[in-house]
């Protein structure tokens, strides 16, 4: 599904460059649920901003299904990312003047689905879709985010660290619901995370440091949230 090869991204530090990324090949395939850990400045969510064309590289080639979006223009990379990709973020980037409702029919819009209710009620929202984001709590926030970004019906679901602003309690919720949609409808998750413990929720764990995969495991017998320590 996604080919990664030799991936290179800079940064200007005064006289000097500094790498990123730093020579990044891997590969996912449809169905995984991957996690990437490092420490912070390891490289890893600009690598996420990288392979979901958010973000664009100095050299190397990020395949999707054979196509290398990075030789995409500028019109063709956002209808990639409109067709194939969506994110969650730790932030929530709610339109604040939109109900939970409407900002998930953002998303459902985009796929052109009509009804939404289904996934109002698998991420437990019924009920509260008339709600402006500011009366909601935050993990409802981040319910709506994941809502609005399933909506699409991606391809591949990134996530940059959706549960570090939550506590404990809902943190597990919205992992429950992320390993659900990955089991349920074999949706294609792709996560960054401080928190080591999730690698044990993943089929492919990445490591990194200073911009470097330094491990790459494949795990046969994902546990479940409830088993693992926060």
């Amino acid at each position: 599904m996604l080919r990664v090869k030799d991936l290179v991204k800079t940064y200007n530090n005064g006289e000097q460059r500094l790498y990123a990324l730093n020579k990044i090949s891997f590969e996912i395939n449809k169905g995984d649920f991957v996690v990437i850990l490092g420490p912070s400045g390891s490289g890893k969510s600009t690598l996420l901003n990288a392979i979901s064309g958010l973000d664009p590289v100095d050299s190397g080639s990020i395949c999707y299904d054979g196509s290398d979006i990075t030789k995409l223009d500028s019109k063709s990379l956002t209808a990639f990312r409109r067709k194939k990709t969506a994110f969650v973020f730790q932030a929530y980037y709610l339109l604040p003047t939109l109900t939970a409702e409407a900002n998930i029919r953002m998303g459902a819009d985009l796929a052109k689905i009509n009804n939404i209710d289904e996934i109002i009620e698998a991420v437990g929202l019924k009920g509260k879709e008339n709600r402006l984001p500011h009366e909601l709590s935050g993990g409802e926030q981040q319910r709506v985010s994941i809502a609005r970004a399933i909506a699409k019906s991606p391809d591949i679901l990134f996530c940059d660290e959706p549960t570090g602003a939550l506590d404990e309690e809902t943190g597990r919720q919205i992992m429950h619901y992320l390993t659900k949609l990955h089991k349920e409808k074999k949706l294609t998750v792709v996560m960054v995370t401080h928190n080591s413990n999730f690698s044990a929720l993943s089929t492919k764990v990445i490591k990194m440091n200073s911009g470097k995969i330094t491990d790459i495991s494949i795990r046969d017998n994902p546990s479940s949230v409830d088993e693992i320590v926060w």
